[in-house]
C-alpha cells in the first residue's frame, strides 16, 4: 500500500479520532486515580499498574480501529465496507462530538485539580499564586496531617512529619506558627477554615497527608489563606525513605517564601539542617515523639520515649535533635516521678552533647534550661538557656510556657501570669500551656479562673482523665464536696490506671467519705504492687492499706502495715536523698508510726531542702506535710499555727492528703487530731482567706 492510500485509510477509518479520543480519555482516567486511589488507601503499585495497562492499551485501540468499523448493521472488518459505506458524516460529528465533550471534561478535571493542587504520586513541581497584600499576614497552622496508609500503626508517621514541620517553622522569625498542641483536635482537612482560623487567630493553614507504603513515603501540603479559601502553594514529595530527610526544610522555607517571611542567614542555615541521615533512626525519633507529647505525662510514656530516643542514638550517635529531646524527656521524668542522681546525670549528658554536635540548636538550649530548672533549682542559669533557645526558635510554645513555670515557681506570680497570658495570645489552644496556667490559679486558690482553664482543656482533650480528675479535685476545694471526684472516676473506663493514678484517686476519696470498704474495694482491684499518688511519689499498697485500717480503727494493723511500707519509703529517700516531697512523705510515714524524732527530722529536711522562698511549689507543699506532722505528732499549737500561715499562702494546695485548703482541712480525716481545738474550729467557720503572692 502506497503511502497515499494508507493515510485515506487511516483517515477514512477514524484511526486518528480513535488516538485522540483515547489518548484524552486515558489523561482522564490517569487523574480521576490519582485522586481516588490514595483516599481509598490503595497502594502505590496499584497506580503503577493502572498507568502501564493504559498505556499498553494505546496501540491495541489503534489496531482495532484499523481492523474494525462501526456500522449502522454493527461492527463489522474493514475490508468487508466499500468506501462508500464507511461512515456517513453525521455519524463522524458523533465522534467529533464525544471527542469535543472529552476534551471539555478533561479540562474541567484539570482546573478542579488546580483548584484542589491535587497531583499524581510522582509530581514533585510546586504550584504556587502570586503573594497579594493579604499573605503579608505571616501566621501559620499546621493541621493533622492525614494517615493515607493501609498500616494504620503508621499513624505516628503522619504525626511525626507534621511535627517537625511545625519545628522547622519555629525557626523563622518572621512567622507566627501555632503548635501541634493547638491543632491536634482540628481534622486534617476540615470545611470550616474560616472559623478554625479565628480560634487560633491565624491568616493562613497548611494541610497535608502522608502515606507511607513499604520504604516509600509520599506527602501532600498545601498552604491555604483561610479567609478566601485561596491556595497560595502547593507541593508533592514521593521519596525513598532514605531520602526523606530535609522535606521538612523545603516545605518550611516555600511556606516562608509564600508569605513574604525573610529568612536570615543563621536561619536559613537551620531551615535546611537535616537532622540525620538514618531513616531507621528517623522512624524511632517520630515513634518516640509520639510518646513524649501525650497529654497526661504518664510516666509510662516517658520511659517509652526515653527507650526509643536511645535506640535511635544507637544507630545514630551523631543525632543532635534526638540527644535533646532525650535530654528533655529525662528531666520531665526526674521532676514527675523518679528524681534519682542516675537521670540527673542522663538528662545533663544528652543535653551537652546536643550543644556538642550542634552548638545553636534551640532544643539543646531548651533541654539544658529545663536541666537548671527541674535538677538544680538554678532559676537564672535556665532563664538565660531559655533565652537562648527562643533566639533558635522564636515560634516554639514549649520555650514561653517553660519561661512562665520558671518565673512560677521562683514566686514572681504576676509575672508568671502575664507570661502564661502572653504564650496564650500566641498560641490560644495550647492545651499544655492552658493546663499550666490553669494550675497557677488553682495554687493561688481562684478556683473559678482554675475551673474554667481545665474545662478549656477538657474541650480540646476530652479523653485526658487525669486533668478530669483534677478538675472535679477543684470542684471538692471550691465548694466542699466529693461528688464531682466520684462522678469523674464513674465516668472513666473501667480498666483504666496508668502508674495506678486512678486507683490513688479512688482510695483518697473513699477515705475523705471514710467509706473504707470502698477504699479497700478500689486497692484490691488494683494490680499494682506501687500505686503513683498525685504528687508522683510510689507508695507501695501496704502503705494506703494502713490508712484503711486507721479509719477502720485497727490501729494494731494499721502499725504492721506501715511498718511493712518503711522500707520501700526509705529507699526512695536513699535514691533521691534531695527529693523534698520523698523526705517529706517519710517524715508522715514517722509520724503515724509514732516516731516522733524521726518524722520532725524528715519533715525538717524536706522544708530545708526546698525552702519556700527559693520554691514556691514544692516548698509549700513540704511545709504542708510539716503542717500534718506536727497535727499527727499532737503538736497541735505548731500544727495550728502553721495551717493559719499556709492557708493565704500560694501552692499550699495539692490533690493528696497534705493539702491545706478549708475543705481539705474540713473533710479529711488525717486532720482529726485537731477537731476538738478551738482555734482550729474557728478557721473552719472563717471564710477562706485571700492567698498572698507578689
Amino acid at each position: 500500500m502506497d503511502p497515499a492510500t494508507f493515510l485515506t485509510e487511516l483517515k477514512r477509518r477514524k484511526v486518528y479520532r480513535v488516538a485522540v479520543a483515547y489518548a484524552i480519555v486515558a489523561w482522564l482516567l490517569i487523574q480521576a486515580a490519582s485522586i481516588l486511589f490514595p483516599t481509598f488507601e490503595a497502594p502505590p503499585w496499584v497506580m503503577k499498574v493502572f498507568v502501564t495497562a493504559v498505556i499498553l492499551g494505546f496501540p491495541v485501540a489503534l489496531i482495532l480501529a484499523w481492523a474494525f468499523e462501526l456500522t449502522p448493521e454493527g461492527i463489522k472488518r474493514a475490508e468487508e465496507i466499500p468506501p462508500r459505506e464507511s461512515k456517513t458524516p453525521r455519524a463522524g460529528r458523533k465522534w467529533t462530538a464525544i471527542i469535543v465533550a472529552a476534551a471539555v471534561l478533561a479540562t474541567a478535571l484539570l482546573a478542579f485539580q488546580f483548584a484542589r493542587t491535587r497531583k499524581p504520586a510522582t509530581a514533585e513541581l510546586p504550584k504556587q499564586i502570586g503573594p497579594t497584600a493579604a499573605t503579608t499576614d505571616k501566621s501559620v497552622a499546621v493541621l493533622p496531617f492525614e494517615n493515607l496508609s493501609s498500616d494504620k500503626e503508621n499513624a505516628f508517621f503522619a504525626q511525626g512529619i507534621q511535627d517537625e514541620i511545625i519545628t522547622t517553622l519555629s525557626r523563622i522569625s518572621g512567622l507566627r506558627v501555632i503548635s501541634r498542641t493547638s491543632t491536634a483536635h482540628y481534622k486534617s482537612a476540615p470545611e470550616n477554615l474560616s472559623e478554625i482560623a479565628r480560634q487560633l487567630r491565624v491568616s493562613n493553614m497548611l494541610e497535608g497527608s502522608v502515606q507511607k507504603a513499604g520504604d516509600r513515603v509520599h506527602i501532600n501540603v498545601q498552604l491555604i489563606r483561610a479567609d478566601d479559601d485561596a491556595h497560595l502553594w502547593a507541593q508533592s514529595y514521593d521519596r525513598q525513605l532514605t531520602d526523606i530527610f530535609g522535606v521538612e526544610g523545603e516545605v518550611a522555607k516555600s511556606i516562608a517564601d509564600s508569605l513574604q517571611a525573610t529568612l536570615s542567614p543563621q536561619e536559613k542555615a537551620r531551615v535546611e539542617t537535616k537532622p540525620t541521615t538514618n531513616a531507621d533512626a528517623y522512624v524511632l525519633y517520630l515513634r518516640a515523639r509520639d510518646y513524649q507529647t501525650r497529654p497526661d505525662n504518664l510516666m509510662q510514656d516517658f520511659k517509652s520515649a526515653i527507650n526509643l530516643y536511645d535506640q535511635a542514638i544507637k544507630l545514630d550517635p551523631n543525632f543532635a535533635l534526638a540527644h535533646a529531646r532525650l535530654s528533655a524527656t529525662t528531666s520531665n521524668l526526674y521532676h514527675f516521678y523518679e528524681p534519682t542522681e542516675t537521670w540527673k546525670q542522663k538528662a545533663y549528658a544528652e543535653a551537652l552533647e546536643s550543644l556538642r554536635l550542634q552548638p545553636n540548636l534551640g532544643e539543646g538550649h531548651l533541654a539544658l534550661g529545663l536541666y537548671h530548672y527541674y535538677m538544680e533549682g538554678d532559676y537564672d542559669a535556665a532563664l538565660h538557656e531559655l533565652a537562648l533557645a527562643a533566639e533558635a526558635l522564636p515560634n516554639d510554645g514549649d520555650v514561653g510556657l517553660y519561661t512562665a513555670a520558671v518565673l512560677r515557681r521562683s514566686g514572681h506570680l504576676t509575672e508568671a501570669l502575664a507570661a502564661y497570658q502572653h504564650a496564650e495570645q500566641i498560641d490560644p489552644r495550647n492545651s499544655i500551656t492552658l493546663y499550666d496556667s490553669s494550675q497557677t490559679y488553682v495554687g493561688l486558690r481562684d478556683w473559678r479562673k482554675g475551673a474554667g482553664g481545665m474545662d478549656r482543656v477538657l474541650a480540646l482533650f476530652p479523653e485526658s482523665f487525669n486533668v478530669k480528675i483534677q478538675r472535679a479535685y477543684v470542684e471538692f476545694y471550691w465548694k466542699g464536696s466529693t461528688a464531682p471526684i466520684k462522678a469523674a472516676l464513674q465516668s472513666l473506663p473501667r480498666n483504666l490506671d496508668p502508674d495506678g493514678v486512678v486507683t490513688f484517686a479512688r482510695w483518697d476519696v473513699s477515705l475523705m467519705d471514710r467509706d473504707v470498704n470502698a477504699a479497700e474495694k478500689a486497692l484490691v482491684a488494683c494490680q499494682l504492687d506501687t500505686i503513683t499518688s498525685q504528687t508522683g511519689v510510689p507508695l507501695p499498697k501496704s502503705y494506703l492499706q494502713a490508712f484503711i485500717d486507721l479509719v477502720r480503727g485497727d490501729a494494731a494493723k494499721a502499725q504492721t502495715e506501715f511498718e511493712a511500707a518503711r522500707p520501700a519509703i526509705e529507699k526512695l529517700v536513699t535514691d533521691s536523698p534531695r527529693n523534698a516531697t520523698r523526705h517529706a512523705q517519710l517524715g508522715l510515714l514517722f509520724a503515724f508510726l509514732g516516731r516522733k524524732e524521726d518524722a520532725l527530722r524528715e519533715g525538717q529536711r524536706a522544708m530545708e531542702l526546698k525552702p519556700i522562698t527559693h520554691d514556691v511549689i514544692e516548698g509549700a507543699v513540704a511545709e504542708d506535710f510539716y503542717a500534718l506532722i506536727c497535727a499527727r505528732l499532737g503538736l497541735t499549737d505548731e500544727a495550728i499555727s502553721r495551717i493559719e500561715r499556709l492557708l493565704p499562702t500560694p501552692f499550699a494546695v495539692d490533690y493528696a492528703d497534705e493539702s491545706v485548703t478549708l475543705s481539705d482541712l474540713r473533710q479529711r480525716w488525717e486532720w482529726d487530731p485537731l477537731r476538738n481545738d478551738p482555734r482550729f474550729q474557728k478557721i473552719l467557720a472563717s471564710p477562706e482567706p485571700k492567698t498572698v503572692y507578689k
